[in-house]
């Protein structure tokens, strides 16, 4: 891609790129861990509600103090990084990219919405507002001659930039996808019982240094169909209106599970999406198992090409028929930087919505009766299930993301589907809900295709 020596050029040229990170969590923490290593980029600003917390973050790092000024203008001119509790300051300041790290749906459409009205590329580190409507904020980037990404490193860019490969090296995509550990009663999961169903000390869970809602929302379901939609919508693939199989397999077994099921396979039909499990049924580890690696699945477009699937290490199914590529780990903010410079330098998304094909809808875990207030991602009342944008929005289904704090009306059953209809709406969301409504436009011309 030449992207360093592009970079090394901006470094020459005294024209870094510079930057604004919105939220100084873990996956803006990493970033920052490598950008002082990088030629070419400029981290101007750090925007954070918790300015101690993003003080935290440049400390880990080893952030130098000299480094570090009071206000932004200032770091622009002499190079160097401030932080604001207000993100409104990175969009009035001469920024080339920003990174939208927050994790909250709403409030990451209303920084992508202003990063665009201001001419600013935006990567989109918070999956779940472009679940919610990635699409029509692609649009509009396009529509104003800026780049709206997914972010690389994380899962869903890493998982399309394998397609892009499968297909622009003749392939047609069968299915693509990840490793997530998985058991059945995962949909149940709440933040009282969630420490249960991960391996980590009683000594950290005690802490109070892990959010039981965000680690919920990782084991229930939820950011596995997050992604997934993100990964769909970015590669024109349609998921099974079931959602998510999770089935168990090892990364030889990949193209055997994830082909279609008239050829012994789990999957509805091709050109989908799915996630395997890299645990059994009865929760023994899989050896050899997919659980932080991306694939993809592609099928032989001739028997030359089968007998290539054998001669070369494909993983391929039993039937030669079927191959895999394999992508066994993923390294989450360390390699955002492969975004900034695409976006920047050559003016192109590492994965970007090019139509609504999937969407997430809001499940109840139990029983939900009219008058409850649902409580979103990883929470008490509701997970996240994969389904086919044309059928969420045929039945009015509930985003996941709009289900915050908003009441019930109607009794929905345990596995049934909150609709619109279910809900109070509520109103001061007037911006993400006009997103939502042009994604949800894009579902027909996205069904005609």
């Amino acid at each position: 891609m030449n992207l360093h020596a592009l970079l090394k050029d901006r470094e020459a040229a005294g024209r870094p790129i510079r930057i604004g990170l919105i939220g100084a969590g873990r996956f803006g923490t990493m970033y920052l861990a490598q950008a002082r290593n990088i030629p070419g980029v400029h981290v101007v600003a750090i925007a954070d509600i918790n300015a101690d917390r993003a003080k935290g973050a440049l400390a880990l790092v080893g952030w130098p103090d000299e480094a570090f000024v009071e206000d932004i203008d200032s770091a622009i001119a002499h190079r160097a990084t401030t932080i604001v509790t207000d993100a409104a300051a990175l969009f009035e300041a001469e920024l080339d990219v920003i990174v939208e790290a927050t994790g909250n749906p709403i409030v990451g459409i209303n920084h992508a919405l202003r990063a665009i009205e201001t001419g600013k590329h935006i990567i989109m580190v918070t999956v779940e507002a472009d679940a919610l409507a990635g699409p029509a904020l692609a649009k509009r980037a396009e529509a104003a001659g800026l780049v709206y990404s997914l972010a690389y490193g994380d899962q869903p860019a890493l998982i399309w930039e394998l397609v892009d490969w499968a297909r622009t090296s003749g392939f047609d995509v069968v299915c693509a996808g990840k490793g997530a550990k998985y058991l059945e009663h995962y949909h149940e999961m709440n933040p009282d019982n969630v420490w249960e169903n991960w391996e980590f000390s009683k000594e950290l869970t005690d802490s109070g240094q892990l959010n039981p809602y965000m680690h919920t929302s990782f084991r229930d379901g939820t950011k596995a169909a997050i992604e997934m939609a993100a990964v769909a919508n970015a590669a024109e693939l349609r998921p099974s209106d079931n959602g998510l199989t999770f089935t168990p397999g090892d990364l030889e077994e990949i193209a055997t599970v994830c082909r279609p099921a008239s050829v012994g396979g789990v999957l509805d039909h091709e050109g989908t999406v799915d996630v395997m499990s890299s645990v059994t049924r009865d929760g023994a580890w899989i050896p050899h198992n997919t659980q932080e690696g991306v694939f993809v699945v592609v099928k032989a477009t001739n028997e030359y090409v089968a007998g290539c699937f054998d001669e070369y290490p494909w993983h391929p199914d039993p039937t030669g028929q079927y191959a895999a590529l394999y992508r066994p780990y993923h390294y989450v903010g360390l390699e955002l930087n492969i975004s900034i410079a695409n976006a920047a330098l050559r003016g192109v998304a590492t994965g970007a919505p090019r139509g609504f094909y999937a969407d997430v809808v809001a499940t109840a875990k139990k029983d939900l009766v009219a008058g409850e207030i649902l409580d979103g991602e990883g929470g008490f009342t509701v997970w996240g299930k994969l389904v086919s944008a044309e059928t969420s929005v045929a039945e009015g289904f509930l985003p996941v993301a709009m289900a915050h704090h908003v009441e019930l009306v109607n009794d929905v059953p345990k596995g049934g589907t909150v609709r619109w209809a279910d809900v109070v709406v509520d109103e001061s969301l007037a911006q993400a809900i006009e997103l939502r409504r042009e994604t949800e436009a894009l579902a027909q011309t996205a069904a005609a295709l």
